[in-house]
């Protein structure tokens, strides 16, 4: 596939390098504002526990707080399908309705399916409404034929038990195969059929999503791992999202519940003195505190939260989701949900009516500034998937 530079992209790209190499070592942080719970839509600014993220004629609505279904893959305990249905509807009830998922995720497709079908039949066509799942395609990098493309689609389309996907979040292993500019053609045009409502992106780095754009492919959004240590895509990758208003969905916030209580004041260089790190989740996350200074360095980080957390009476997640959430082109912030295991609803609402001052910023970023910069450790949004 020809890439397109028209003159308008031309000036975008040309644009955009010039911001970002103006800006690729700053950190820009954001404030906070009281708002409510998603179920409850209010006017648009920064107060809204909704958001729309949008390009051209594409726009979709989603809570600024995602249920992330990654912990349905197997890896954190024994997902019985009954219950973590009966888990996705409190989450609804509560008006935490918009649910992340994967074509690989295990069964998280199909409990949705299972899911969407509870509420049409027992809850009001207003929390239908509401209700939005995303999901992902990570295909491998073979030939990206229009056929290959749609049966692919609609294996989704028929395990979520939907007409048209609220949206469809593309990633690619390999950038030295630009097959997935034909992909990302034959989803739009999945689009343009109704199959698909909104196309994305997920960990692709801010050079191709400049490729991307500049190849007209209506993306709305790029959902990469963003939290207090790993703070890239304030970088680089936001600086073009702000150019061009396509927004960042956040995963990893809570660093697999790192960022939380449990992992205060401990020391899991002895065994069985601490928690253990025995999920998949926590194993990941605990590589990047590694990258980022160690353990030591991390318990300053969890000390500083703890303190604002204590001063506005909610928890250290909380407080780590509603930093990450503050800053420039995040739209929304995901936090994993293990269904019918644990849950984490009351903090997951409290983030909405949690205002960060002026203080809590300016120590929390303190705090973070003592780590590594990731984006000279690791690389940018997605390589850490992509280094040989």
């Amino acid at each position: 596939m020809t890439v397109i530079l028209s003159h308008h992209h031309h000036r975008l790209f040309s644009t955009a390098t010039r911001l970002n190499s103006a800006t690729r070592d700053s950190r820009r942080r954001g404030s906070g504002a009281n708002s409510i719970r998603c179920a409850d839509v209010s006017t648009a600014t920064n107060e809204n526990p909704r958001v729309r993220v949008s390009n051209r004629s594409d726009s979709l609505d989603i809570c600024r707080v995602l249920n992330g279904m990654w912990q349905t893959s197997g890896g954190w305990g024994r997902i019985d399908r009954d219950d973590a249905v009966e888990a996705m509807l409190r989450y609804a009830d509560a008006g935490l309705s918009t649910f992340d998922m994967a074509d690989h995720y295990g069964p998280a497709e199909d409990l949705y399916g299972i899911f969407i079908n509870r509420v049409r039949c027992e809850r009001p066509p207003e929390l239908l409404e509401q209700i939005r799942g995303l999901t992902k395609w990570v295909p491998p990098p073979v030939k990206m034929t229009a056929s290959y493309v749609k049966d692919s689609i609609n294996v989704s389309r028929k395990r979520m038990d939907v007409e048209s996907l609220d949206m469809l979040q593309f990633h690619w292993w390999d950038y030295s195969n630009p097959g997935y500019l034909d992909a990302l053609k034959h989803l739009t045009d999945l689009k343009e059929e109704g199959k698909i409502k909104t196309v994305a992106l997920t960990n692709f780095d801010t050079e191709r999503l400049q490729i991307i754009l500049e190849n007209e492919i209506p993306v709305v959004s790029n959902q990469v791992q963003h939290s207090l240590v790993d703070m890239r895509p304030q970088q680089r990758m936001a600086e073009l999202c702000q150019h061009t208003g396509v927004k960042l969905i956040t995963y990893g916030t809570v660093m697999g519940g790192l960022l939380s209580e449990k992992f205060l004041d401990t020391n899991i260089a002895i065994p069985f003195a601490g928690p253990s790190i025995n999920t998949p989740s926590l194993q990941k996350y605990k590589r990047m505190v590694d990258a980022w200074g160690g353990w030591n360095l991390f318990q300053g980080l969890l000390r500083t939260l703890k303190q604002v957390a204590s001063k506005h009476g909610v928890s250290i997640a909380t407080v780590a989701v509603k930093y990450i959430l503050d800053q420039p082109a995040v739209a929304g912030s995901m936090i994993g949900v293990r269904l019918g295991l644990s849950e984490h609803i009351q903090d997951a609402n409290a983030i909405f009516s949690l205002a960060l001052d002026e203080d809590d910023v300016g120590s929390i970023r303190e705090a973070t500034a003592k780590g590594k910069d990731l984006l000279k450790v690791i690389g940018d949004c997605g390589d850490e998937y992509r280094r040989a």
